[in-house]
């Protein structure tokens, strides 16, 4: 008979409720961790992605800006190798140690240059701290091209970013002649350029290598267990960007760029570990509860969503603060340059305006329309005043000043011309506080920002101003500029108008940018504001959305200087007594008009058109008793020929005028032993006074 051993149908009944809710506990288990498997692994996968690319990026924007800083290095020896072959800088002597030193403050990164001979003893120097020897330049020194830069170790006293790095480059005094060395020293804390700005963690590491493997400067990096020369070797022919195990047992993620030129290599990395620490927190509350893994990986989705969108908007406000600080200065170049060329057409107007309605009769209608003239020319050199003051060209005046007093003068003002609806609140918290630089624009910012609010605000609102010291500890990302450390004066002016819209927000600076019609701004204003703060050394910061009105804050640095005592208002200048002024400028219309002006002063004047020639005229004879020179000319500038006046032991005043130069033109004339600093275009009253001051 057949057996039938399975268990009864009531048996099989009775065990299948049981066992299922363990079967179903155990595929939902099951499905859940391969859900929670899945998604922890994607998390992973894209949090390396993320960090892949974000370092990838900075690898190469860190290496792009060593590559630039060194070729402009580079440049600079070409020139001075030109100089040294053509003959115009001796290889010996005291002049050659100044121009050696001109030339180091003029060279981007470079701190000392040394003129070696082949043996490498040292000719001329522009300080005291000896070279690096030739043995340490890679490539070798003596198999260099003529066209070509070889790179030092480190040397130098102190460590790390302290240390110097050099440039080497062969030169020949003459064709033929005796050949040797022109050696930059640069701080090597330089070739990490951007890197603590923009680092993207505390663990992330930079290293600059040379190609045999010499590293020349470091940051967080932990020697002398992390070998980057090997990990650089072993990526030379590989992909830029990969993972790599150190030899202190770590995982990195690496990024490699090269320098081809200079044989340098820029190796970033950051810790596999450090990457991955917020997605272990995450594995580790899915093992510990499994049950809860649902909600666990929600929670962790959103904080990673958030702090990837978080960085995201940082990156995001980095890039656009870049943006607009690039397309600022390149406004304010191409502004300061055409206000140089508008300055130069308004001193002819100006000049011989003044002339002419000199001649005119008293009342007749040509002097009434001569005056009109000069009216309109005074107008366009207060536009071209402004524009300067944007592009930070303008000449100005620098004394120490409390900053309340000019925004108590502001306030009082606005008080008198505020319209019905409008309510001005202040808070004025920084009592004594002091600036360095014109108090005149600080007046001009200030008005114009308040300005800008009422015209903000057509139907009414609340304006207002606060004024606090801040000490700031680390470095801002603003929304137009970047703050640094330091002890700053902080002005914000608020309205309550319509807001700025992020497509304004874009070009809110730009010169001539105005939402409002022709008959209500100019769209200068604000423009005039992001000069002035660029001038004396500050940062702006706008904040606002559409609806809710606008914030402008200004970081102006404080002074610990005394404030500067008044000025005595100018008297009427006397008149010449025949004493010889020499007129130097590019312009042939505006040394003829500076020649009849100084006549009809009562002066003895010539001119010239080049600046080598009036330096031979000035050498020739020595009864020149004052030169008035323009700064941008072909050949010798401005300074340059006063350079090399004084280089000659000539110690006439000079009086340099120029359109367009702000802080840079002021100390370059300082250091070259300019007398005085005037702005273009002069008036008549103007150029009097200031020559009788200089004579005496």
């Amino acid at each position: 008979m057949d057996l039938d051993n399975s268990p009864p149908a009531g048996a099989r009944a009775r065990l299948w409720p049981a066992g299922r809710p363990w079967l179903l506990a155990l595929l939902l288990w099951l499905v859940l961790a391969a859900v929670a498997a899945a998604a922890l692994w994607q998390m992973r996968r894209d949090a390396l992605s993320a960090q892949t690319r974000e370092l990838g990026l900075l690898s190469l924007s860190l290496t792009d800006e060593i590559d630039r800083g060194l070729r402009g290095a580079e440049e600079g020896l070409m020139a001075m190798r030109r100089e040294l072959h053509d003959g115009r800088l001796p290889v010996r002597g005291a002049d050659t140690e100044r121009a050696l030193n001109t030339r180091a403050d003029l060279m981007q990164l470079v701190t000392t240059l040394w003129l070696l001979d082949a043996a490498g003893g040292v000719i001329s120097a522009s300080h005291a701290t000896p070279p690096p020897p030739l043995a340490s330049f890679a490539p070798v020194l003596t198999g260099l091209a003529d066209d070509s830069v070889a790179v030092s170790r480190p040397f130098g006293a102190g460590s790390g970013p302290e240390r110097l790095v050099a440039l080497a480059m062969r030169f020949r005094d003459s064709p033929g002649g005796v050949g040797g060395w022109i050696v930059a020293g640069l701080p090597a804390g330089t070739l990490l350029g951007a890197f603590s700005a923009a680092l993207p963690a505390t663990d992330a590491r930079m290293v600059v290598l040379r190609s045999d493997g010499v590293r020349l400067v470091g940051a967080n990096v932990r020697a002398p267990t992390v070998d980057e020369a090997t990990v650089a070797q072993r990526l030379a022919n590989r992909p830029s960007l990969e993972v790599r195990r150190f030899s202190d047992g770590s995982e990195n993620l690496v990024g490699l760029h090269r320098v081809p030129r200079y044989g340098i290599q820029v190796l970033v990395s950051r810790e596999v570990g450090a990457v991955l620490a917020d997605w272990r927190g995450a594995a580790l509350l899915a093992a510990l509860a499994l049950a809860l893994l649902g909600a666990i990986m929600a929670a962790a989705l959103v904080l990673v969503q958030r702090a990837d969108r978080r960085r995201g908007e940082a990156q995001r406000a980095l890039a656009a603060q870049l943006a607009r600080a690039s397309k600022l200065e390149s406004l304010g170049t191409l502004a300061g340059g055409v206000a140089h060329d508008f300055n130069n057409v308004l001193a002819g107007i100006v000049g011989y305006g003044e002339m002419a309605q000199d001649a005119a009769a008293p009342g007749s209608a040509q002097a009434r329309h001569l005056g009109k003239v000069l009216q309109a020319a005074l107008r366009g050199k207060a536009l071209v005043e402004r524009i300067l003051a944007f592009s930070r060209g303008g000449a100005r005046a620098s004394t120490v000043f409390e900053l309340e007093a000019v925004v108590h003068e502001v306030l009082t003002l606005l008080s008198s011309s505020l319209r019905p609806g409008v309510v001005l609140e202040t808070s004025l918290q920084a009592p004594g506080a002091r600036l360095r630089g014109d108090p005149t624009q600080a007046f001009e910012a200030v008005m114009n920002l308040c300005t800008n609010a009422l015209q903000a605000m057509p139907g009414g609102g609340m304006l207002s101003l606060h004024l606090v010291r801040e000490t700031v500890a680390a470095a801002r990302v603003l929304s137009h500029s970047q703050l640094q450390p330091g002890r700053w004066l902080v002005l914000s002016v608020a309205d309550e108008g319509a807001g700025i819209t992020p497509a304004v927000m874009d070009h809110l600076f730009e010169p001539f940018f105005t939402t409002r019609s022709a008959q209500s701004g100019t769209g200068l204003g604000l423009a005039v504001v992001h000069g002035v703060v660029a001038e004396f050394g500050g940062a702006i910061d706008v904040r606002s959305q559409p609806g809710q009105g606008a914030r402008f804050t200004l970081y102006l640095p404080e002074s610990d200087s005394p404030v500067a005592p008044p000025v005595a208002a100018p008297a009427e200048a006397p008149a010449g007594r025949g004493q010889r002024v020499m007129v130097v400028d590019d312009e042939p219309e505006l040394v003829a008009l500076a020649l009849e002006t100084l006549h009809g002063l009562g002066y003895e004047a010539a001119g010239h058109t080049d600046g080598a020639t009036a330096l031979q005229a000035l050498h020739d004879d020595p009864g020149w008793q004052a030169l008035i020179t323009d700064e941008v000319m072909p050949g010798l500038s401005g300074t340059e020929l006063t350079r090399q006046l004084r280089a000659q032991g000539r110690v006439l005043p000079v009086l340099l005028v120029s359109g367009w130069g702000g802080a840079a033109l002021a100390q370059r004339a300082s250091a070259a032993g300019v007398t005085r600093v005037l702005a273009k275009p002069l008036q008549r009253a103007e150029l009097a006074r200031a020559l009788a001051e200089l004579l005496g």
